[in-house]
């Protein structure tokens, strides 16, 4: 009798605004248990901008920085971002197939839009439909704090029903964004934790939440 192998859910992991892949690779692999991160294959990319100013990780991480889109200081009008998603679909296209998208900070504002601006048809039309999504410390384009590029204007205008996992800080200045935006989910899971905009170690309760999701998502 064939044992039939288990394929991990497959993430491609999306950087905070002026980090790196590798950056993001190496929070994760100090802040999250084996436990979690063996169930999951998460593939790191670059963003596809060298940063263009000073990056709030300076000191504690190497360069280089990348980011994914610019904005003005209101963060009302968006620059490169259509440029930004064709960056993201083509290496999709090359290395994937992807199940999910996982993101923090700003590579977690695209991931979390991309599932509903998929389903318009606006962006990701030459990759498998997403499945479901991590967001680390997210926000929401068009809600209080955040516009809409052009082609995000309608990405939460139906409920998203892709499984998402939403993980917000108490200290996170993204904190509000970030449970405005689980309005726009059905049946989100939520780990919250006391730190600021960071990845945080999961306690007891968050690993549980953790794993129940990997758990719904591994049978889909």
């Amino acid at each position: 009798m064939e044992t039939q192998i288990q394929k991990k859910p497959r993430f491609l992991c999306l950087h905070g605004f002026r980090t790196s892949a590798e950056i993001l690779r190496k929070q994760l692999l100090r802040r999250w248990p084996e436990t979690v991160l063996g169930k999951l294959d998460l593939v790191f990319i670059d963003g596809p901008y060298p940063g263009q100013g000073k990056s709030d990780v300076e000191g504690f991480y190497d360069p280089p920085y990348y980011e994914w889109f610019q904005f003005s200081e209101d963060f009302q009008e968006y620059y490169n971002f259509e440029e930004c998603l064709a960056y993201i679909e083509d290496y999709m296209i090359k290395h994937g197939p992807f199940d999910g998208l996982m993101g923090f900070s700003q590579g977690a504002i695209i991931s979390a839009a991309l599932p509903g601006m998929q389903s318009e048809g606006v962006a990701l039309t030459k990759v498998p439909k997403i499945k479901y999504v991590i967001i680390l410390s997210g926000g929401k384009f068009g809600g209080s704090m955040f516009g809409s590029p052009k082609l995000a204007v309608n990405a939460f205008s139906s409920p998203v029903k892709c499984p998402s996992l939403h993980i917000i800080g108490e200290a996170d200045f993204l904190k509000e964004p970030g449970i405005e935006l689980l309005e726009s989910f059905v049946d989100p899971f939520v780990i919250l934790h006391p730190k600021g905009h960071t990845i945080a170690r999961l306690d007891e309760k968050g690993l549980k939440t953790m794993l129940s999701f990997i758990e719904k998502i591994d049978k889909m």
